[in-house]
């Protein structure tokens, strides 16, 4: 047994409170998660862990255990990033989540820029399309937007923001009209992202700085920006979409820019790059996230080219 990792693992257990978040949290089976716990409580002579067939919790041992393993582990790490952080090519395995709306055109140029800068690290992404805890599932980094964000204990960099216009295809406004007021869109088919994602209330600050709102029932909604493009596109009614996603549709008529003058407040997209708040960040993350906040910072192009790609 490698009893250091038996620790880590019998700790993302407790942690988790259960054999199948801790299983998916290190890539693991559940049937190896449970062998390494079962193994330690051998190697012990006493149990770590009750179970019951809907939760899992520590015994009056296990808790002690759990403190000294932390302590083991932290000391560890901080003899390994002492060490990593003063080589000049950070290296090993960078576990990685950011939402499933980021299209693998628009991450993709940051990443392969990334690899050619530091081979050594071998990147290991995963796109999720919910609410995250970015300890509990041992990520390293994740570049999201904050409300899929559920973990309290992160640093948490902005990196740019992301603005929020309406559409319409030309057809759909040929048969029901412009709007030229917010209130008007009242009367149109709304398309919008889901409740989850924003209320039913839109305010709009108009030409003067005055705010405007509108209580919106939507005829369509999706928690898919790409989606919501589509719909558009296709004549099923006004969109709320990123600008970025329609530049090219505005541009060839394909869609049509409504309430110009007019500017959605509270609609605007934040895309933060987060990681653990640990004492010693390991060179390879703190080598990605000052790559990832100098590529999307200082490139405007790389900046543009995730933008369009950001749900």
């Amino acid at each position: 047994m490698n009893q250091l990792h038996a620790m880590r693992v019998f700790l993302k257990v407790a942690d988790t409170e259960s054999f199948g978040r801790a299983a998916a949290a290190l890539d693991l089976s559940n049937a190896v998660v449970t062998r390494y716990v079962s193994l330690l409580e051998a190697h012990l002579n006493t149990r770590l862990l009750n179970r019951t067939t809907r939760s899992v919790s520590l015994t009056e041992a296990g808790r002690a255990y759990a403190d000294g393993c932390r302590a083991v582990i932290e000391q560890v790490e901080t003899i390994e990033a002492s060490i990593s952080n003063n080589s000049a090519d950070p290296s090993g395995s960078l576990k990685l989540v950011a939402s499933a709306s980021f299209s693998l055109l628009g991450l993709t140029p940051m990443l392969r820029a990334f690899h050619e800068r530091y081979p050594g690290v071998k990147l290991r992404l995963s796109l999720l399309h919910r609410p995250v805890d970015i300890v509990a599932e041992g990520f390293d980094v994740g570049i999201v937007v904050p409300h899929l964000v559920s973990s309290g204990t992160l640093i948490n960099r902005p990196l740019f923001r992301v603005a929020a216009v309406l559409v319409a295809s030309p057809e759909y406004l040929s048969r029901q009209g412009t709007p030229v007021r917010p209130a008007a869109l009242a009367t149109h088919d709304f398309l919008a992202p889901s409740t989850e994602i924003h209320g039913s209330a839109w305010s709009f600050i108009g030409p003067t700085g005055a705010s405007e709102s509108v209580v919106l029932d939507p005829a369509y909604s999706v928690n898919s920006s790409p989606m919501l493009r589509q719909a558009a596109l296709s004549g099923m009614g006004i969109a709320v979409v990123p600008e970025s996603h329609v530049t090219q549709d505005i541009e060839s008529g394909a869609l049509v820019r409504l309430l110009p003058n007019y500017a959605l407040k509270d609609a605007d997209k934040e895309v933060s790059i987060v990681y653990p708040g640990r004492k010693h960040v390991p060179a390879k993350t703190r080598a990605f996230v000052d790559f990832a906040l100098t590529f999307f910072r200082d490139s405007e192009s790389a900046s543009e080219s995730l933008e369009s790609s950001i749900d």
